[in-house]
């Protein structure tokens, strides 16, 4: 499989109280085309800042990644944004569906944000809601849908404008433990048979059993954890 992502000497810094405060710390790490990759450790070790880093929403202290190729700490703003917008789809804990938009609406956000106008978006978005078991609350809000249906909404609305890259954070973190299962196959299987790569923090061992790789943020560094299979 092809290299999709490479960490360089990643590090971050916070300022806070006037001391400095590193949270990630020489990072050096590479993930192929297609892995489903975990990545656990307690609360403020790291995992949702390195997200965010890859997503192009921080910018390192130091060091780079290389997406697909692109450097994209070296991106000019706009540029991060843009890239982002066409390769990457994230899957968020409290799901950030947008309350005044229907559940199609939703899902078909992010491919017309990248300029698809074309009908083939509502079909596509349409596919990927039988997909998720919601075609038949294309036109529902997202306030009339239970956690764990809002979250199959935004797995359809992360994977619409085709993506290589997807990231979840705690994606199962506000659902209970039978949904979470469902969601977790259900995000597993649609991002496996489209060969997409699947890097998600959390912090439970056992959504992590469902990755091909796991890792542990450790002392601001990513430690392999366990290889599964």
């Amino acid at each position: 499989m092809a290299e999709i992502i490479r960490l360089e000497n990643l590090s971050k810094d916070y300022e806070e109280g006037g001391q400095t405060h590193t949270v990630l710390k020489n990072v050096n790490a590479s993930f192929e085309e297609g892995d489903f990759v975990a990545i656990r450790g307690r609360s403020g070790s790291g995992k949702s800042t390195l997200l965010n880093l890859l997503a192009g929403i921080d910018t390192p202290t130091s060091g780079d990644i290389y997406i697909d190729g692109v450097c994209v700490t070296r991106l000019r703003p706009r540029d991060r944004t843009l890239f982002r917008r066409d390769h990457i789809g994230f899957v968020f804990q409290f799901f950030n569906l947008i309350p005044t938009l229907t559940v199609l609406e939703n899902v078909m956000l992010p491919a017309e944000l990248a300029g698809n106008q074309n009908g083939g978006v509502r079909e596509n978005a349409m596919g990927l809601l039988e997909k998720v078991g919601l075609i038949n609350r294309d036109d529902t809000f997202p306030d009339k849908l239970s956690g764990g249906e809002q979250q199959r909404i935004a797995i359809a609305r992360a994977l619409v404008h085709n993506p290589r890259l997807v990231l979840a954070d705690e994606p199962t973190g506000n659902l209970d433990d039978k949904t979470g299962d469902v969601v977790m196959q259900l995000l597993s299987q649609m991002t496996h048979e489209v060969g997409k790569t699947l890097l998600m923090v959390t912090h439970s061992h056992k959504v992590a059993q469902r990755a091909d790789r796991v890792f542990e943020m450790q002392d601001g560094q990513l430690v392999t954890s366990q290889v599964v299979g």
